[in-house]
């Protein structure tokens, strides 16, 4: 993984809590030293050396008062904590024993603060992180903000490392935790003042190489300020007629259909039937998938909402079909995956009616070699973007791809790949090539094939999907030609960071769209009521985070919006035959990730379900993020 990717891995979750209040009978327990200072001065215990250079350093001169101001927990104090009356019952009931990665994202956050706060082996920043982040999980912002904020002081250049053995740089990640919660709770009337981190060359796993540049700021009261964002005159365009995107004299961009601003709010749709599974070939194009025979596709146009969720259609539940849903959604495009597995006649009319009837565009997608598709590798080795006969089987891949759909309306973007980047980068082996060995030959490739793209079609922008962050520095440098930066990007709850749009700013000048991101409606700590409410708040933080840097914002001003992963859920994904069935739906942890479990549940990643199975394909159980959709992507 590249150093920010690792958000998608290092087990790391927030629970929004809503009932955040100043009266301490409102949390989960009270904190025993709250610190005499709410916003520590620290220059009055220690002192700040190097602001805003590679060679930064606080220096602490006062240690007993720096702990006093602080209070329990919060560094240099770490020794308060044992007084506690809640940490005593705690050791009691033996409700501490276990590894501190135990007590990360467990239900009781109780135990989960004094287990992190009492730890002794880890890193300070890292420790401090995690006590920082069950802070904000027993709904103490403000003093999370506090804890948060000592690790930007102290530890700005800590390192963690994921489950995977990748960089996690972790005051980074705390600077942006309170961007996210003082904009998201005015309340606090807290805010950072000229704080900033920069990291150099960290868009690989080596960190020898890394170079920080730490300006600590301040932390003062007052709301998070506002600035007037006047977008001025067109500077610049990349697309066509069709298509665009602009960047105005202010330096944000903006996506246009047929000259028409638009926020992308896009819902990767690639439904698939419970019993059907890629792994097995038995899982067919959902543009012909006929079920019963009756000649019309069954999911976009014969699903039903289950409004009482009894497992089948009632006499209240009309059949309505996805494409109406996705429209009362807010939904205004649908990706495509990998044109190929669609038969052409059949997928134009269909999409041509999503668009005409539903208002709905497509982006077109080409796997570019992913999983081998297109390039006539062997599933062992995988694609290989160095083999001169495997690159012209995927511009042939291409060429069909443009050939097929370049005079079709409703197709705004050409994507290339599905996170091809990662490859060998993360030891994964069989059918992800070795883009993620040789980034230099992969990313090359993807510039011949943009330029190759645009000399057939000039109507429209030409995008990456790239796996997060990973070569952000070998995409800029290697492909000039592609118009838009796409990324999967699997962070958290609270969004996606200043990472992500301020370096797509610096380092491209180009606007992005994040073309995977999502949560699982599951995990085995909490009943799925529960489990919604947590896939609803991470959605929320994911959308607001676009919405806030697209032109629409405050922010960088570079998202043209988002893919929400995805429209209903998958039950063939846990793994393959014979030991798991897609006709079951399996509530395995795939992989430790930045989720409300500390895991993904591949199956459960819709925001729809399909039941217990025994109406699919028809059955939709729409959950709490799909009228969170409904509301916020209607607003415009």
């Amino acid at each position: 993984m590249g150093k920010f990717l690792n958000y998608f891995f290092v087990s790391v979750s927030v629970i929004n809590i809503s009932f955040y209040s100043y009266a301490e009978d409102k949390f989960l327990f009270k904190i025993y030293d709250h610190g005499t200072e709410r916003i520590v001065d620290y220059n009055k215990y220690g002192e700040f050396k190097n602001v805003g250079t590679e060679n930064y350093q606080y220096i602490i001169k006062d240690w007993d008062g720096l702990s006093k101001a602080t209070g329990e927990g919060i560094y240099p104090n770490n020794f308060t904590i044992y007084n506690s009356p809640y940490y005593k019952t705690l050791l009691k009931e033996r409700r501490l024993i276990g590894t501190r990665w135990d007590f990360t994202n467990d239900p009781d956050i109780l135990a989960c603060y004094f287990k992190w706060a009492t730890e002794e082996q880890e890193d300070e920043g890292v420790k401090q992180f995690y006590i920082a982040m069950q802070l904000e999980r027993a709904g103490y912002l403000e003093r999370a903000v506090k804890a948060y904020y000592s690790i930007i002081v102290h530890f700005p250049k800590a390192i963690g490392w994921t489950y995977y053995q990748t960089p996690w740089p972790v005051g980074f990640k705390a600077f942006e935790k309170i961007q996210f919660i003082t904009r998201r709770h005015p309340e606090l009337n807290l805010h950072l003042e000229e704080t900033d981190i920069h990291i150099k060359n960290c868009f690989d796993n080596d960190i020898t190489d890394d170079v920080f540049i730490v300006n600590p700021g301040r932390l003062v009261e007052g709301p998070v300020p506002e600035k007037e964002v006047k977008l001025g005159k067109i500077k610049k365009t990349l697309g066509g007629k069709i298509a665009r995107v602009v960047q105005y004299e202010n330096g944000y961009w903006q996506f246009q259909i047929n000259g028409k601003p638009t926020l992308l709010k896009v819902i990767a749709y690639e439904p698939a039937p419970v019993g059907t599974s890629p792994d097995e070939g038995t899982l067919t194009s959902w543009m012909t998938y006929d079920s019963n025979k009756n000649g019309i596709p069954d999911c976009p146009y014969e699903s039903f909402v289950d409004k009482n969720r009894n497992n089948k259609q009632d006499s209240d539940e009309p059949t309505v079909g996805d494409f109406q849903l996705l429209k009362e959604m807010g939904c205004n495009v649908i990706r495509v995956y990998h044109h190929g597995f669609h038969p052409v006649k059949e997928a134009k009319k269909v999409l041509r009616d999503a668009y005409e009837k539903y208002g709905i565009y497509t982006i077109m997608g080409d796997f570019l070699g992913m999983y081998t598709v297109g390039s006539g590798a062997s599933w062992e080795e995988g694609t290989d973007y160095r083999n001169e006969q495997q690159k012209a089987n995927m511009l042939n891949s291409i060429k069909q791809m443009i050939d097929n759909y370049k005079d079709e309306p409703y197709v705004i973007m050409w994507m290339l790949g599905n996170e091809n980047n990662y490859g060998s980068a993360i030891g994964h082996v069989g059918g992800v090539g070795n883009a993620g060995k040789y980034p230099e030959a992969y990313y090359s490739f993807v510039n011949e094939v943009a330029k190759y793209i645009k000399s057939l079609d000039p109507t429209r922008p030409v995008a990456i999907c790239n796996g997060d962050m990973l070569y952000l520095d070998r995409f800029a440098k290697y492909c000039k030609d592609v118009d838009i930066f796409g990324l999967n990007s699997y962070r958290g709850a609270d969004g996606f960071g200043i990472s992500i749009w301020r370096n797509i700013k610096e380092y491209l000048d180009r606007p992005a769209i994040i073309t995977e991101y999502g949560c699982p409606a599951f995990h085995e700590r909490v009943n799925f009521e529960k489990a919604e409410i947590e896939q609803m708040e991470y959605h929320r933080g994911n959308w607001e985070d676009i919405v806030y840097n697209s032109y629409k914002g405050q922010g960088e001003g570079t998202a043209m919006g988002g893919v929400c992963f995805q429209w209903i859920d998958g039950w063939w994904k846990s793994g393959q035959p014979p030991r798991y069935s897609p006709v079951v739906q399996e509530n395995l942890g795939q992989w430790p990730g930045p989720f409300p479990g500390g895991w993904g549940y591949e199956e459960f990643l819709g925001i729809c379900s399909q039941g217990d199975g025994t109406m699919s394909p028809f059955l939709r159980v729409p959950r709490k993020a799909y009228y969170y959709y409904k509301e916020a992507w209607n607003k415009d």
